[in-house]
């Protein structure tokens, strides 16, 4: 099964659930592991619940799914399932239609090592699922608190007049562990916190110079390094921060234990060690503010490419998981993740431009689209791939989608003719963007009215009227290939 859609809101440990005296649960059956974590709480009485979980659940039922004369048979497939598709527990209500807990199912979850709760006939399933939600937003407040507070000691510290070893000490303290700034050489700059055993300082060295560029200056050679790594020595976790200022710095951490927010507080103290360390290090900000200026006084972006490092670029676009929309930091938390600091947030998507030789990798908690490299006078349609590749990536719940390199049939038609095919066939739903917009997505979901209705953030009966729509404006039989072929072709072009 492919790892389970996270919340944004954090996962609640097993046990804190089991502490609420209000609710009653109690462990029958499976492992009492403090590593059991729920990311929601969801009922179903089929016999078959896999089709229907995301991995993850504490999944309530009552046991109507039950036949008469069940035997052990029954309870091993049924548990099972639930345990190949991720469920992490399974509550049981023993009223109204059992008096106890099935002694086979209890068996069952011993031998799968499913976790089995029994719940009283006093708690109901809501109350479970009730709680569940408030233990949730407790812990995602704690979390926002402890992030926003590193966040502020943080900027703080980086006004100071010694910045960079203020940085690194709210760092590690922060973490709880150690913060390490190595140069372009791969020496300690600065440090920060308990100094580790040899051992541990010895693999955090390594793994900053997995992450470390090797050309010449700090340039990205071609075999492009990714911009962060990690690693566990010893019981201590390890991480790599390339910083995004291209002069070769590393940031390092090392804790003992891994806390819900810690790469956010890293990657916020990556960037703003990214922007000291470059002030000291040359003028890229000089030239990047330069090629500003050049664009604002009528300069052709190819002119002034060069002095922003490179000729061709990637254009990436990412929206953070949930539902918030991007501030400023996490905007450039972002860039430093992906290695630049060209960064744009255009309400709830940031825009990344990227170096062509630089990969392109996951970031968590974040949906990314990428388009192909791209030369200046193009990177407007390199933001289209980055944004028609981000659409398929939050209706398929992946990751990172990149847009494909090679040619394709349009590239056979002239472009001045296939603009005006496009147009004409078009031009009956061209005054509705929305209708525009859906059957685009619809077309580019192969039809899948669920996918589309996440990537537009409607109903899925929003995207059938839409579509239904569509079909009537333009008077065709969308369900036949040709013409959705031909229509895909003219809305390409648009």
């Amino acid at each position: 099964m492919p790892d389970p859609t996270v919340p944004p809101t954090p996962p609640v440990a097993l046990d804190a659930l089991l502490a609420r005296a209000d609710l009653g649960l109690r462990r029958i059956a499976g492992p009492a592991d403090p590593a059991v974590v729920v990311h929601w709480a969801h009922t179903s009485e089929m016999a078959d619940p896999y089709p229907y979980l995301l991995g993850g659940e504490l999944l309530l039922s009552a046991g109507v799914h039950i036949p008469d004369g069940a035997g052990a048979g029954y309870f091993d497939a049924y548990v099972s399932r639930i345990v190949a598709a991720g469920g992490a527990a399974l509550g049981f209500g023993v009223a109204p239609v059992h008096d106890t807990v099935p002694g086979a199912l209890v068996e069952a979850c011993e031998m799968h090592g499913l976790p089995l709760l029994e719940v009283p006939p006093r708690t109901t399933f809501s109350a479970v699922a009730r709680a569940l939600w408030q233990l949730m937003a407790q812990a995602r407040t704690a979390e926002l608190r402890r992030v926003t507070e590193a966040q502020q000691s943080l900027a703080t510290a980086a006004a100071r007049p010694d910045p960079v070893p203020a940085v690194l000490q709210q760092l590690a303290r922060r973490l709880g562990g150690r913060a390490v700034l190595y140069g372009p050489e791969g020496t300690p700059v600065a440090g920060a916190g308990p100094e580790p055993g040899e051992e541990v300082r010895t693999a955090l060295a390594k793994l900053a110079e997995v992450v470390r560029p090797s050309g010449p200056s700090g340039q990205e050679p071609s075999d492009a390094r990714p911009s962060s790594a990690s690693d566990t020595v010893a019981g201590v976790r390890l991480v790599a921060h390339a910083l995004g200022n291209g002069e070769g710095f590393v940031l390092g951490t090392a804790a003992p234990q891994r806390d819900a927010g810690d790469h956010t507080i890293a990657s916020v103290a990556a960037v703003l060690l990214s922007l000291l360390t470059g002030e000291r290090r040359g003028g890229s900000g000089a030239d990047r503010s330069s090629a500003l200026v050049r664009l604002l006084l009528g300069a052709a972006p190819a002119e002034v490419a060069p002095l922003l490092g490179g000729d061709r670029w990637r254009v990436v676009r990412g929206r953070p998981d949930g539902r918030a929309a991007p501030d400023p930091v996490a905007a450039s938390a972002l860039g430093a993740a992906l290695g630049s600091s060209l960064v744009d947030v255009a309400g709830e998507v940031v825009r990344v431009l990227v170096p062509d030789g630089r990969t392109v990798e996951r970031v968590p908690g974040w949906t990314l689209g990428v388009s192909a490299a791209a030369a200046p006078r193009d990177w407007p349609a390199a933001d289209a791939q980055a944004s028609r590749a981000l659409a398929r990536a939050r209706a398929t719940r992946t990751p990172l989608l990149r847009h494909g390199d090679r040619p394709a049939l349009t590239d056979l038609v002239p472009p001045h003719d296939a603009d005006a095919h496009a147009r004409a066939l078009l031009a009956p739903i061209e005054r509705s963007p929305a209708l525009v917009d859906t059957l685009r997505t619809w077309l580019s979901l192969h039809g899948s009215w669920d996918r589309t209705a996440v990537a537009l953030d409607v109903h899925r009966n929003t995207v059938r009227q839409r579509i239904a729509r569509c079909a009537a404006l333009l008077d065709t039989d969308l369900d036949d290939p040709d013409v959705r072929m031909e229509l895909w072709f003219a809305l390409r072009r648009t």
